[in-house]
């Protein structure tokens, strides 16, 4: 037997810069999505109203979930539920949203609740039953922890009822409505028994038959919102009665107990359990914002290198890439959406990995990326939409789904202030390291240095939580409010850096991780990019402490320039990159060069040839 050897071919510079962006085994852990979005069900429809892109969004849900081998297999693997959202977040936002709510917060915590499997579950793995997640309330949203919904242990019956005392209490933006077909919910409540508050605990509760809500639940639509169309509705409990077995997890009745510490740190450990599931659902946002981004962000380097316009002074038509006003935006673009990306890896995988002494900063971590993913995205769309000018406008073009799904991923799963107003309050409580860049005589870094960039972008970090701290050092000590006020506006600062630090690290890893050649380099200009423009923003800080010159920030904008042109020369070939699928691309019609096409009128006079000229033709 002959054996003919064939030599594989090395991997495009593209395909390299794919391995950081997605990950190393990329193809195992997003293969799966890349090919399902590809398929028919899921190619973008004509037209269609609010309602029909619901009943769309529950339909393509159901396929979805065909589709799988285990739908508790995804629910309990955080890396799959994140590969998912940014898959499907940038094709139909209302899609992402009801799956991650059945697949994260539902089954999910279910699954954390019963690890014994205990709890029948097929209904829900069937998708014969929709769940969904009810803990925000009208008047408690960021202070869960203080909402107001009951259930109160009925010893006679052994169950719980079910009950909404107010209208703050109801139950804001579950997608509870009958649309879609049965659902079930974990409603989020305080247990009471005999007087004794025994904490928010999580209870499974059907909600409506898919034709209106069942006895005891009260379900209203909410007003119209931007964004994707998901039924989000006010829904309420009408001393519902519980069987015992509706609560997850486990309860001693043991009538009146007395306040102790004992019995504050049982409701609080009951709490971090009912919202445990908030975290991987955080890591989905980041997910789902840096996926959309890349989206935008390709479609709107395709539309610019296709989309001709006169050159100035003459009539020769060149792409409006050619023009610096149209690139510079997106190649700061470019480097700001590899650093989302990158940085999403890195908690990622601080995440999966993170021990219990680690938790709370990995916690910390995946909040602060949230924020600053979900914004940065913002930012990000609304420069590509308006790039591609009025037709990212237009529904088939995708961008606009996008543009104002953003603004959910920002508010959901915490909303960014509340979650960076969080982290500033643990951050200046951590001594700050001394970082190198402190030890620089003026002026003798590069600024062509990945690493000095690194060290003035760390250094950034110490610059506002000091101010913070020196600020709060201004009030007495039992004026919290005070301290806190004066503290907030930099320590907020310096979560922002924090951020930006942790996505200059990202970048790092992610460059050691390359061989010398083309894609290091195109990383290493995306890096410097990103990193000069957060430094040219902050070089007055950095001046005043001593750690650049003024010949140095006088350099910066045109250090800048020359960065700009170094990723606009190589844009396509990086959003080539994000490895879109074709399919997908080709429903989003300024995607491809015969954009103009989808506008073509089949009855048009310019599909009829030259007219007659007059008097010819008659006998």
């Amino acid at each position: 037997m002959t054996v003919t050897l064939t030599e594989t071919a090395p991997p495009s510079t593209a395909e390299l810069l794919t391995g950081v962006l997605l990950g190393s085994g990329y193809r195992r852990e997003h293969g799966f999505w890349q090919r399902l979005i590809s398929t028919e069900p899921f190619r973008r429809p004509a037209g269609g109203t609010p309602e029909e892109h619901l009943a769309l969004a529950y339909e393509r849900l159901r396929v979805l979930n065909r589709s799988l081998d285990s739908g508790a297999r995804l629910a309990a693997d955080t890396r799959a539920l994140a590969a998912l959202h940014e898959w499907l977040g940038p094709v139909d936002p209302a899609l992402a949203t009801v799956a991650g709510i059945h697949y994260n917060l539902f089954l999910g915590s279910l699954l954390d609740h019963d690890p014994a499997g205990r709890r029948d579950l097929s209904d829900y793995l069937t998708m014969r039953s929709i769940g969904t997640f009810l803990c925000t309330e009208v008047a408690h949203g960021n202070d869960a922890a203080a909402m107001e919904t009951t259930a109160a242990y009925d010893r006679e019956r052994d169950g719980f009822v079910l009950s909404t005392p107010n209208a703050g209490a109801q139950k804001f933006m579950p997608n509870t409505s009958p649309a879609g077909g049965p659902k079930s919910g974990l409603v989020a409540a305080r247990l009471t028994d005999g007087g004794t508050d025994h904490g928010i605990r999580l209870f499974l509760v059907a909600l409506t038959d898919g034709v209106r809500p069942l006895p005891g639940v009260r379900v209203r639509p909410l007003p119209a919102r931007m964004g994707s169309p998901v039924d989000h509705c006010l829904t309420w409990f009408d001393d519902l009665f519980l069987e015992r077995d509706a609560l997850l997890g486990a309860f001693e009745a043991y009538g009146g107990r007395k306040e102790s510490g004992a019995l504050r740190a049982e409701r609080r450990r009951h709490f971090l359990a009912s919202i445990g599931r908030v975290t991987p659902g955080r890591i989905s946002m980041s997910a789902c914002a840096a996926g959309s981004a890349r989206a935008s962000l390709a479609v709107a380097v395709r539309y610019g290198g296709h989309r001709t316009v006169s050159a100035a002074r003459g009539t020769r038509q060149v792409p409006v890439n050619a023009f610096r006003t149209h690139h510079g935006p997106l190649a700061s673009a470019m480097a700001t959406v590899f650093a989302m990306s990158l940085l999403h890896r890195r908690v990622l995988d601080r995440w999966e990995v993170c021990t219990e002494k680690e938790r709370v900063e990995a916690e910390r971590l995946v909040s602060v990326a949230k924020a600053w993913i979900t914004w940065q995205a913002r930012g990000v769309i609304v420069q590509c939409r308006e790039r591609c000018g009025a037709q990212a406008l237009l529904e088939n073009n995708g961008m606009s789904d996008r543009v104002t799904g953003i603004e959910g991923a920002i508010t959901a799963e915490g909303d960014n202030i509340a979650l960076y107003a969080k982290a500033a309050g643990e951050l200046l409580l951590t001594p700050s390291p001394v970082r190198e860049s402190a030890r620089r005589v003026p002026g003798t870094g590069d600024l062509a240095d990945p690493r000095f960039l690194g060290e003035l972008v760390a250094a950034l970090e110490d610059i506002w939580f000091t101010r913070a701290r020196e600020r709060a050092l201004r009030h007495p000590d039992d004026d919290k409010l005070g301290r806190w006020n004066a503290a907030a506006g930099p320590a907020v600062r310096g979560v922002e850096a924090y951020a930006y630090r942790q996505a200059a690290e990202a970048y790092a890893q992610a460059r050691a991780l390359l061989p010398e050649g083309a894609a290091r380099e195109r990383l290493t200009e995306l890096e410097r990019l990103f990193t000069v423009e957060w430094v040219a923003r902050n070089s007055g800080d950095l001046l005043a402490a001593g750690l650049l010159d003024a010949g140095q920030v006088a350099a910066l904008p045109e250090i800048t320039e020359e960065l700009i042109a170094a990723v606009a020369a190589h844009a396509p070939e990086l959003a080539e990159s994000f490895a879109l699928p074709a399919e997908l691309l080709a429903d989003w019609p300024i995607a491809g060069p015969d954009h103009a096409d989808a506008y073509d009128d089949p009855d048009g006079s310019w599909h009829r040839g030259p007219a007659a000229p007059a008097g010819e033709g008659a006998a």
